[in-house]
């Protein structure tokens, strides 16, 4: 069934607004909701579904600027439910406004299920993000504020107007109220209309290239790694067979969005150092997706190598926690050098489809179960909850939430410390972040330790700050609360000894990673207070080896900004089309939304994509084996 996209009314102030035009009366049915205000772009109205496409009018007919999208749809259709629809901006044809730097030529903007219902737009973002669709540009969001909306400022050589929608989904019966438009006042600026004159195309950007692999496309390596702003310094070796290889497998898995170009970039990218990887790419395509890039760069050789039977299924459900095992195995079958390492990689994947941990979150369906098991529980002790029901599946001692429920009790009262353990090189923004950390009872941090004994810079007498430090932090671990360790902390020798104080005194342990880019991070070492001399710091960025998923009981990212932009279980809060979603008090309010997605699940992350300028704890560790 096809279905004509309603006409947007214009708001009350729209200039564009013609005499046949549709203008809402007031605003009656978005006050007191959250709205999202887009850009409204210049192209054509085109609605995509699982069998096959139209502009606005339901019997167009070919045009030659509607060839692109017909192979988009061709790749994402079969992953569109029956009954499902895309609604969006068909860009390939410049009509009024020229465009330089697409991320492609279609836009979505809204989508509408089998029961003619628009999906709410953060489901939406996530959904279309999934499928390698971009969205327009959000200039406001907030609760309605019409002072607000009629203050936005645009570039209106660039901009056509924006579009307003309530945050929340609406039957299309709605559609009236929940949407509106404003459009800058004569628009249409040409004297012939754009389907009757010579298709002049508008110019995609850099991130076009991660756009079209998300949605299913060839991958060309060279325009990913302009797409990167990679450049040099790299050795990449052949990428094209590896590229290929890698697109091919995680086809016949159903990957895509995220999960294919995240894929893709690590087989691209596997021999580069996984420490440096994550800071490098984070401000082009986030830190969700760069963290998973470097965590499949630095995991894939583990199923490469021969590992006993016996011990297989406890190392998949471990690296499991780490990373998507289906992407893994398919970097690590791309990436193989000789007959014996893919014979590795095969019997591997076979081990981990028996297992049923080849989907993209082998986990969710545990953990959402046991989160509803323990709603109302303070957020801590859920987490705290999980992380021994995850480490408990791990080791194969369960498999169901009701299980899980048991194997948590004596966790749910909440009387335990906290340790928050700061983890990157000098330099990398610990101690910002820390001191915008709420609650926290006590600081122990290194640097201050040798200051005290006269001398910040001097490392002569390391073991004894060192012994001080820990016997500080046993103490006010003993004594509860929450604790921050402040120091470097670069490899898992160096994190086991916190470990191990934390486990006596039965802690939750969060890492609080910081992963910067090197070459900002030498930048800002030249001008802070106190900086390392370069010899140590080019030492410690060599010695550094980021803390994987399930090494602690949390795991935070944090982003040049200072705030968590993700987290290790992040991966497993995609859910189905029902969409499964956690909303986390993280330090800085941050908040996660993943384009994850293989075998239908869906996600949608957010992403800059611009050009870039340990020991054990309990046994929730990744053996160096497997």
């Amino acid at each position: 069934m096809r279905t004509h996209y309603p006409r947007t009314p214009h708001l009350p102030w729209s200039p564009g607004a013609s005499g046949d035009d549709v203008r809402t009366g007031d605003l009656s049915g978005l006050r007191g909701l959250e709205v999202v205000v887009t850009e409204k772009l210049d192209g054509e109205n085109t609605t995509l579904y699982q069998d096959g496409l139209h502009a606005r009018s339901l019997d167009s007919a070919h045009h030659p600027s509607r060839t692109w999208v017909k192979a988009l749809q061709g790749r994402i259709g079969p992953s569109i439910p029956a009954g499902w629809r895309i609604c969006g901006e068909n860009l390939y044809a410049r009509h009024s406004i020229p465009y330089r730097e697409l991320a492609g030529f279609f836009y979505g903007f809204s989508v509408w299920n089998g029961q003619d219902r628009c999906l709410d737009w953060d489901l939406t973002v996530r959904w279309l993000r999934a499928r390698g669709i971009p969205v327009p540009p959000v200039l406001w969001r907030g609760v309605l504020d019409e002072r607000a909306l009629r203050a936005l400022k645009l570039d209106l050589d660039r901009q056509e107007g924006y579009v307003v929608r309530s945050v929340a989904g609406f039957a299309r019966a709605e559609f009236g109220r929940r949407v509106a438009k404003w459009v800058r006042a004569g628009h249409v600026q040409t004297s012939t209309h754009w389907m009757h004159a010579a298709v002049v195309p508008n110019e995609l950007g850099p991130a076009a290239a991660l756009w079209a692999v998300r949605s299913g496309a060839a991958a060309e390596p060279g325009q990913l790694l302009a797409a990167l702003g990679v450049t040099g310094g790299l050795e990449l070796g052949s990428p094209e067979r590896r590229v290929a290889a890698v697109a091919e497998r995680l086809d016949v898995l159903g990957c895509t969005g995220d999960a294919r170009l995240a894929g893709v970039l690590a087989a691209l990218l596997h021999g580069t150092p996984r420490s440096r990887l994550a800071g490098r790419l984070a401000p082009v395509v986030g830190m969700p997706l760069a963290r998973r890039v470097a965590d499949l760069v630095g995991l894939h050789d583990r199923v490469l190598r021969p590992y006993p039977d016996q011990d297989r299924p406890t190392g998949l459900r471990r690296l499991a926690i780490a990373a998507d095992l289906g992407v893994l195995h398919a970097v690590a079958a791309a990436v193989a050098a000789t007959d014996e390492e893919r014979e590795q990689v095969e019997w591997s994947a076979l081990h981990a489809e028996d297992a049923g941990l080849l989907g993209p979150a082998p986990l969710a369906p545990l953990r959402t179960e046991l989160r509803a098991e323990l709603a109302g529980l303070d957020a801590e002790v859920v987490d705290r909850c999980w992380a021994q029901a995850r480490e408990a599946f791990a080791a194969g001692r369960l498999s169901t939430a009701a299980e899980a429920v048991a194997a948590t009790w004596r966790w749910r009262d909440g009387r335990f410390p906290r340790l928050i353990q700061l983890v990157g090189p000098s330099g990398s923004g610990k101690s910002v972040f820390a001191r915008h950390l709420k609650g926290v009872d006590c600081f122990v941090a290194l640097d201050e330790l040798r200051t005290d004994r006269g001398d910040r810079a001097d490392q002569r007498a390391n073991g004894e700050v060192l012994r001080d430090g820990l016997a500080r932090l046993d103490a006010a671990l003993a004594a509860g609360g929450t604790v921050v360790w402040d120091a470097t902390s670069l490899n898992r020798h160096q994190r086991a000894q916190v470990h191990a104080v934390a486990q006596r005194r039965d802690a939750l342990t969060t890492h609080a990673v910081l992963l910067a880019d090197e070459a900002k991070l030498r930048r800002r070492n030249a001008v802070r207070e106190h900086p390392v001399p370069e010899s140590v710091l080019t030492t410690q960025l060599r010695r550094f080896t980021p803390p994987y998923p399930g090494e602690a009981h949390r795991t935070w990212y944090i982003g040049p900004g200072g705030t968590v932009e993700d987290t290790d279980d992040a991966q497993i809060d995609d859910g189905p089309l029902s969409d499964v979603r956690f909303d986390h008090g993280w330090p800085g309010g941050a908040r996660f939304d993943h384009g994850w997605s293989c075998d239908g699940r869906i996600g949608g992350a957010r992403s800059a994509e611009a050009p870039l300028d340990g020991g054990p704890l309990g046994d929730a560790q990744l053996t160096e084996e497997y």
